[in-house]
């Protein structure tokens, strides 16, 4: 991790005179020092020289690519809005304090379920949204990928479980994630989990108590965080996990599997030009249409970069925006089109005993029992997680969720070491009323902000109405007063989606633009459907299975 700078042996740092000028002083404040081992300065080419392949965006679906190609001997260059992050000085336990990780920049929303922004669905920095993500890493089940096949409503995906379970076996044994072997539901796996399961926090306990009650499975979750030392090629030993709860903003010891501690050390250890702080507004393209260059500006300094190959990661939101400003890969219509947002409905209670909802990893338990419920009214289906929450974040939910204000939010929160939850992961159906659109407005770099059109259907309804039946049960047998529930959406997804053909989708099975034979997409957007499980481990699995068919593309043209 950070390693402090040394001065050479006999040679006196000289004494820096003050700056004087306060405007100076703030602005020199701002430069955060390179404390970072991989972050160090790395020259750009003058004149730029044409690179095999160019990565936008360093977050679960542009690390693992990056890090393949690298180790293929290509040359590539990453490109993440971000800065670089030094965990153990940047990511104190404050809540407050790390908001510089999510995506700040103003995102428009619109429709009658507008979706939060920000620390929900993205993130910056050399690590993207994982920097903050809760390492929950669940599979998919075989049949989320085949809605439509099931239901005929959605959408099927123009792959199988099979194609993509090995991928979830090397991303699973390659972070070190921690979960029960066997795992209750699902195809048989070869290979069992890389670490035993972390320890189950108080909600988690109570969770499985009430559950059991009612008749309904449980276990420990998966979570990609370290239930023991491992070791991490690029990174040496990783600590194990100690507990603390703050899983939901970044981890100080290395022990969440986030990007900047597993994929893109290995990338750079192959050789990998990492470059922070760089934002694309442009994607040049030839009289063929073939990607030929990307502008960006880093540090306020515009640069191009000639490439070869482009791979667009940066989420649902920005990679529809980038395509869109660039009227490129849209043939189709689709791009923006089929936005989806998972159904994420919460249920709180108050305990007899102290449970402390910030300690432990906060998502200890799940079932998929409600996977396809035999009582559903609905398509698709969901699973259940306990949930653990910092203090603020839960303030606010309350006073969103219970419209609780001043006093009475104060005597509320004044049980919060005795509250415990449960939420929701679940389908999403594709629907015209739900997309993503530039707007007029302009954002602080003069880009047209995006807006974000979200109403949730009535299978959406359908379907949060279950589960919170579902979990007030589950609390009611638990021993819960006081209980209610808190309406929310989780992760923007689909909004450049994978398919057959070029008629209806943006890119292929394996992350290929249909207008553009040299783009690749990889990132949730690309997401047929929503999928009753949290996207990270599958934008990851996506994202090594579209670097191997690229190899393999460029091997045959090779010959």
């Amino acid at each position: 991790m950070p390693d402090e700078e040394i001065a050479e042996e006999g040679i006196l740092t000289p004494i820096q005179p003050a700056v004087q000028d306060p405007l100076l002083r703030e602005l020199l404040a701002d430069q955060a020092p390179l404390d970072t081992p991989l972050a160090q300065p790395q020259p750009t080419p003058t004149p730029p020289e044409t690179v095999d392949c160019v990565v936008i965006g360093l977050g679960a679906g542009g690390s693992p690519l990056l890090a393949r190609l690298a180790q293929a001997g290509l040359k590539v260059v990453a490109l993440e809005a971000g800065p670089w992050h030094n965990p153990e000085k940047d990511f104190a336990t404050d809540e407050a304090a790390q908001d510089f990780l999510f995506w700040n920049d103003e995102r428009l929303a619109a429709g009658k379920d507008p979706l939060a922004m920000g620390r929900n669905n993205s993130g910056t920095g050399v690590g993207g949204s994982t920097l903050h993500y809760t390492a929950y890493t669940p599979r998919p089940l075989p049949d989320d990928l085949h809605l439509k096949r099931d239901f005929g409503q959605g959408e099927d995906w123009p792959l199988t479980y099979d194609d993509l379970a090995p991928y979830f076996e090397e991303v699973e044994q390659f972070l070190g994630v921690s979960g029960p072997t066997p795992y209750p539901w699902g195809p048989a796996r070869p290979k069992g989990y890389a670490l035993p399961p972390l320890p189950l926090n108080s909600a988690a306990q109570l969770m499985l108590r009430g559950a059991e009650k009612i008749g309904i499975r449980t276990s420990p979750a998966a979570n990609a965080a370290l239930s023991g030392r491992y070791y991490q090629e690029g990174v040496g030993w990783r600590e194990a996990c100690t507990n603390r709860g703050f899983c939901q903003a970044g981890c100080s010891n290395g022990a969440k599997s986030s990007m900047d501690v597993t994929y893109i050390p290995l990338a750079v250890k192959y050789g990998a030009d990492i470059r922070p702080h760089s934002f694309v507004t442009e994607i040049e393209r030839d009289a063929r249409g073939y990607v030929v260059a990307v502008v960006y500006t880093q540090n306020g300094t515009p640069h191009r970069l000639p490439c070869r190959n482009l791979f667009l990661c940066g989420g649902s939101v920005e990679t529809p925006r980038l395509l869109l400003l660039n009227e490129l890969a849209n043939t189709s219509g689709q791009v923006g089109r089929n936005l989806m947002a998972h159904t994420g409905v919460q249920v709180w209670g108050t305990f007899a005993d102290e449970v402390r909802p910030n300690k432990g990893i906060p998502g200890g338990l799940i079932s998929q029992d409600t996977h396809r419920p035999a009582d559903a009214d609905f398509v698709g289906g969901y699973l259940l997680q306990s949930i653990g929450v910092m203090p603020v974040t839960f303030a606010g939910q309350v006073a969103r969720g219970r419209k609780l204000w001043g006093q009475p939010l104060r005597d509320y929160m004044r049980q919060y070491n005795r509250i415990a939850g449960i939420n929701i992961l679940g389908d999403c159906l594709p629907h015209a009323d739900n997309f993503l659109e530039i707007s007029d407005e302009l954002d602080g770099r003069q880009l047209p902000k995006p807006r974000l059109h979200f109403t949730a259907q009535e299978n959406e309804l359908r379907m949060n109405a279950h589960a919170e039946r579902t979990m007030r049960r589950i609390w009611e047998a638990a021993g819960a007063t006081d209980i209610w529930a808190f309406g929310r959406y989780a992760h923007v997804i689909g909004t450049a989606r994978m398919g057959l053909s070029g008629d209806d989708a943006v890119v292929d099975r394996d992350g290929r633009a249909f207008d553009v034979p040299n783009l690749y997409i990889c990132d949730n957007s690309t997401f047929p459907s929503a999928l009753s499980v949290n996207p990270a481990l599958t934008i990851m699995a996506l994202s090594l299975r579209t670097a191997d068919k690229f190899l393999e593309r460029e091997r045959r043209r090779d010959k």
